[in-house]
């Protein structure tokens, strides 16, 4: 129910302008996004560097309805590509389909993506394409496997609550595609996504040690320390080098078990989201994690 409440919420129009406007939530979100720009974002990758912690930097943006917009959006991704080469930290990106036009058409999303890997090619810097709700699983499926037989640094994302995604992550496997393994943060029918948490995990574990054993340098994207036990086991277990694969974690929330990994000597990454469009990004983690929203709101009380 909680869950449900708060992905409703983030997809307020009036709510959403109430909560970016509140001074208050604006400096708690603080604690889960880096910031409104670049230079803050970068800031935050150069100490996360300093402790052998690598990033996945996001700008924050979705679901624009207008061809320039994309465009800018395009360009901002090449921005952040560039100041990643200039500043030689250990970074690459996460981009959405949406933000860079999608909704309009697929053929002026497919433009906007290529001129992006061209620059990531060009640098050398991986390029993750974020996994958004279900309606948009298979163009974005169908998207990054066309663009990978051009583009070897991309990758995707995979939600392990969808029925469908043992059979894309074979199709990817096959493809030599990167994946990031999440559960997902998405309000989705019964009738596409296991309703129940015991059902989600479940699945996790499979695609986990499927992606460990057979995938190509998958993301184990969890602060689940059940299943990053299971994951620690498993690749001990089967003799899998810790250099084959990376743990993967959310900006703001469990730095201690993010720094015990990267001092442990696993490949640990963190996404670190930035941008003025923040609260739909916030109200995602609120959902995901009770222990997040109980932080947010007693720091707004306080305030």
């Amino acid at each position: 129910m909680l869950k449900d409440t708060m992905l409703f919420l983030a997809r307020q129009d009036s709510i959403r302008h109430f909560v970016s406007s509140n001074p208050a939530a604006r400096r708690v979100a603080r604690r889960f996004v880096a910031g409104e720009t670049l230079s803050e974002a970068m800031e935050v990758a150069r100490s996360l560097n300093q402790q052998h912690i690598s990033v996945s930097l996001d700008h924050l943006g979705e679901n624009v309805a207008d061809a320039a917009e994309a465009q800018a959006a395009a360009r901002d991704y090449i921005q952040t590509l560039k100041r990643i080469q200039a500043a030689g930290v250990e970074a690459n990106i996460s981009i959405k389909l949406t933000a860079l036009g999608l909704d309009i058409s697929e053929d002026l999303c497919r433009e906007n993506v290529a001129s992006v890997l061209r620059c990531a090619q060009d640098l050398n810097i991986f390029v993750r394409v974020d996994m958004e709700g279900s309606d948009y699983t298979q163009r974005t499926l169908d998207m990054v496997l066309d663009l990978r037989r051009e583009f070897e640094q991309v990758g995707t994302v995979m939600q392990s609550m969808l029925y469908r995604t043992p059979k894309d992550v074979e199709k990817l496997i096959a493809s030599r595609t990167r994946v990031r393994l999440v559960k997902g943060a998405y309000l989705e029918p019964a009738s596409l996504a296991y309703p129940k948490k015991a059902d989600v995990d479940a699945a996790y574990l499979d695609l986990m040690h499927t992606l460990l054993e057979r995938g190509v340098y998958p993301a184990i994207a969890t602060h689940d320390e059940q299943i990053i036990a299971d994951a620690r086991r498993f690749v001990e277990r089967k003799g899998i080098s810790r250099a084959r694969f990376e743990f993967q974690m959310l900006y703001g929330i469990r730095r201690d078990l993010q720094e015990q990994l990267a001092e442990e000597g696993y490949n640990v990454r963190v996404y670190v989201p930035y941008g003025t469009q923040w609260y739909p990004y916030l109200t995602r983690r609120m959902a995901e994690r009770p222990a997040n929203l109980i932080f947010v709101m007693s720091n707004v009380i306080r305030r």
